[in-house]
């Protein structure tokens, strides 16, 4: 398993019962997790000291409980001892705060390897789809790249925008879109578009900007299959991850090995050297010290 166990602004505390105890900066919230299914005593005192609580509806969805919760904050990541990143954070429906911290260890492996390049003098490209509020577009612009930042939603575009502007990356080379991403990718195809390395973090199940449909297990095969016209003849990396229960790592790498791999339908430049890897990701638990799995990734690094 890969572990997001770097952070200083963020820390799973404890969990128990479908919840999580977490520390988000000096704010504490409780949220619903579903793989928490255990029920073990709460003796934490942070349980009985929340800043914020959801409380998820038997019905579905479910609503925020907050006490002296301001309506936005900031928390920082040191992004592999190099640079700092700032998000900006504000609960909203579906007890989301606007960052996934356990993506934290993604960018930390992808960082290094995209500054190597552009240190030695190489121009690196990157395509970020669904790119929500910016983590990994930011890390990527930290480290020296040029990147093409994709969501469905205008809103979460707004939100990464504000995120590289308190990260000193508003002057950065990042290119804003909103746009259904497979659609994206269709016109990227036709314009001869190519790109270094692709990320993509494809949600379960959403719409589009135009109320298209998306469902992961009916297209994230195609989806990759197109994206991988994109990469140019000579790629760097694919990163996807996955939250989807049934997508576990082992599905990720066949996707990967398939379409990137020995027995791909890409050409033989991009098939040479090819070394993949997909895991677990997860996010250390201070109370019990075990590891709290946060979904999965799939990282393709070409040779």
């Amino acid at each position: 398993m890969w572990i997001a166990d770097k952070w200083k602004d963020y820390e799973v505390l404890d969990c128990s019962a479908g919840e999580k105890l977490e520390r988000w900066g000096k704010f504490i919230l409780c949220r619903p997790d579903p793989q928490v299914i255990w029920d073990t005593e709460k003796k934490r005192s942070e349980w009985k000291k929340l800043n914020g609580h959801y409380h998820r509806s038997k019905a579905g969805g479910g609503e925020w409980e907050f006490h002296n919760l301001p309506e936005e904050w900031t928390v920082q990541y040191e992004l592999g001892g190099a640079y700092t990143l700032t998000f900006h954070l504000k609960p909203f429906a579906f007890k989301h705060t606007g960052l996934f911290p356990e993506q934290a260890v993604n960018w930390d492996w992808f960082y290094p390897l995209i500054r190597r390049e552009v240190d030695s003098g190489r121009k690196i490209r990157v395509l970020n789809l669904f790119a929500y509020t910016g983590g990994a577009t930011l890390a990527a612009a930290a480290a020296g790249a040029e990147v093409t930042h994709v969501d469905a939603s205008k809103g979460m575009v707004t939100w990464a925008k504000e995120n590289a502007a308190s990260s000193g990356l508003a002057e950065a080379p990042i290119r804003w879109l909103v746009d259904d991403c497979m659609k994206f990718v269709e016109r990227e195809i036709r314009r001869g578009r190519k790109y270094e390395a692709v990320i993509m973090d494809p949600p379960s199940y959403g719409r589009g900007p135009k109320g298209e449909l998306w469902k992961i297990e009916e297209q994230v095969f195609p989806l990759i299959q197109r994206t991988s016209e994109l990469l140019s003849e000579d790629p760097l990396f694919f990163l996807i991850n996955s939250y989807t229960t049934g997508l576990q790592p082992a599905v990720l790498s066949y996707m990967l090995g398939s379409v990137l791999g020995r027995t791909g339908t890409v050409s033989d430049t991009l098939r040479t050297g090819c070394e993949l890897q997909a895991e677990e990701i997860g996010l250390p638990v201070k109370a019990s010290g075990l590891v709290l799995p946060c979904g999965a990734s799939g990282r393709t690094v070409f040779g």
